[in-house]
């Protein structure tokens, strides 16, 4: 060690720290704990004790108890990760920020953070914590861009869950990146431009540690190639599970993987329609082989709630595009519907092109959450997006709407029902935008 060497007389003590910007009452039984920071405890050393704060459920505690704070952000949590993280280091602690925000805008993570990492922590978190006890922090970690096609990760850690409640903690990732590279995503620019699985003799064997039957994969696109996804899928075929995961509706134009995906015991899936017009109805995950409605029908026919998620705001809508949609969700009736306002992140092509364009309202990063308008549209104002927004999600979550998707997937009724109506009380609670909001 150096000179600078920290002078620890006790096991050092590592807190890892997920931001909240709300509160929840009892919807918080329904969330997912946030995976990455079980991948960052599972790369620390046995040496360190690790503790994990879901600011959801948990109180944020003295730094003083610790030696080091670790914090993750996404955009919509950055302002008040940079508030914990100056909170922090007033206490006298040092802080690590790591997350997809601080991984695109580096610089301004730096202004609240002893270092910050870029991309994956799990190829240098080893060598960032023995910087830090050999006094030699550095300012900036940054993982390359993985290549090759396999994913060597280690378990996440369930134990930092300890004492929380969630939906379910037996969740995993089996693959990481994208090949489509949309204007609206940070996963290919920074997490590589393939899909990367791990091996599914690993994969298994996790979900053989599970002790309970519910599963969820936090993938960006699980199913996305087949290849790798179908001796998972095999394997999972003969544990008597049940999972739920996101993907593309590309998987189910292949009627064997279809039928292997419901036999593994698949209950639940998500996917991105997007738009039901123009350019982004055709984004690459479909090869044009069968419609839309036809995909959802095949999905919801075998047994799988399938949520649709639809996103306002792109170039080519104009105001029609909420009846449109309106038009599409009666005629394919996807089991729950998810709208979200386009949100330009940072890293992003659209940021950069609306920004470069003068054509973002703010950067303040609390709102670019899928529900403000931060951005001015080309073919309609901000306040007609967010009012066309509000009521698409009321008229969806009405008792008439939801009894109309309710139906459409075998054996899963009383399922599909609660899932929805779990979802009536806050989409039918928003309030539509005052005149002058925008201006």
């Amino acid at each position: 060690m150096t000179d600078n060497s920290m002078h620890i007389s006790h096991r050092p003590r590592l807190l890892l720290v997920y931001p909240a910007t709300h509160k929840l009452g009892w919807e918080r039984n329904f969330q997912l704990p946030y995976h990455s920071l079980q991948q960052v405890a599972a790369c620390v050393p046995d040496s360190w004790d690790v503790s994990l704060i879901d600011e959801l459920q948990d109180e944020i505690p003295s730094g003083r108890d610790y030696d080091l704070v670790g914090i993750t952000s996404m955009t919509h949590q950055a302002v008040r990760a940079y508030q914990l993280a100056d909170r922090f280091r007033a206490e006298g602690v040092k802080v690590i920020m790591g997350g997809m925000h601080p991984t695109v805008l580096p610089e301004e993570a730096m202004q609240h953070a002893d270092a910050v990492v870029v991309g994956e922590a799990e190829p240098v978190m080893a060598g960032l914590l023995d910087d830090y006890l050999a006094g030699r922090l550095k300012p900036l970690y940054k993982a390359p861009i993985a290549e090759g096609n396999l994913l060597d990760v280690p378990w996440a850690r369930r134990d930092v869950l300890a004492g929380k409640r969630y939906l379910t903690t037996q969740t995993i990732q089996a693959s990481r990146g994208c090949p489509y590279n949309c204007a609206f995503c940070t996963v290919t620019p920074y997490f590589g431009n393939r899909y990367r699985y791990r091996s599914h003799e690993d994969i298994l064997a996790q979900i053989a540690s599970f002790d309970r039957k519910l599963v969820v994969f936090l993938d960006d696109n699980l199913l996305g190639n087949p290849a790798k996804a179908i001796p998972v899928l095999e394997g999972m075929a003969d544990m008597g599970i049940r999972w739920g995961s996101q993907t593309s509706l590309r998987f189910a134009e292949n009627s064997d993987l279809l039928k292997l995906v419901a036999r593994s015991g698949c209950i639940g899936l998500f996917v991105g329609i997007e738009s039901v017009t123009g350019e982004y109805a055709h984004i690459p995950k479909l090869n044009g082989h069968h419609s839309q409605k036809e995909l959802i029908k095949r999905v919801q026919d075998v047994g799988i709630i399938l949520e649709a998620s639809f996103v306002f705001g792109f170039e080519d809508h104009d105001q029609g595009i909420f009846e449109k949609t309106a038009r599409f969700i009666e005629d394919c009736k996807p089991s729950v519907p998810t709208f979200n306002v386009l949100t330009p992140y940072p890293g992003t092509e659209f940021f950069r092109q609306f920004d470069q364009q003068g054509r973002l309202l703010h950067k303040d990063w609390s709102r670019y959450n899928h529900s403000d308008v931060v951005f001015r549209p080309r073919l309609m104002t901000p306040e007609q997006l967010k009012r066309g927004w509000v009521m698409m999600r009321r008229e969806a979550f009405s008792y008439g709407s939801i009894l109309s998707r309710a139906t459409q997937v075998p054996g899963r009724l009383l399922t599909n029902l609660a899932y929805n109506l779990l979802r009536r009380g806050p989409n039918r609670r928003l309030v539509l935008p005052e005149p002058g909001s925008y201006s």
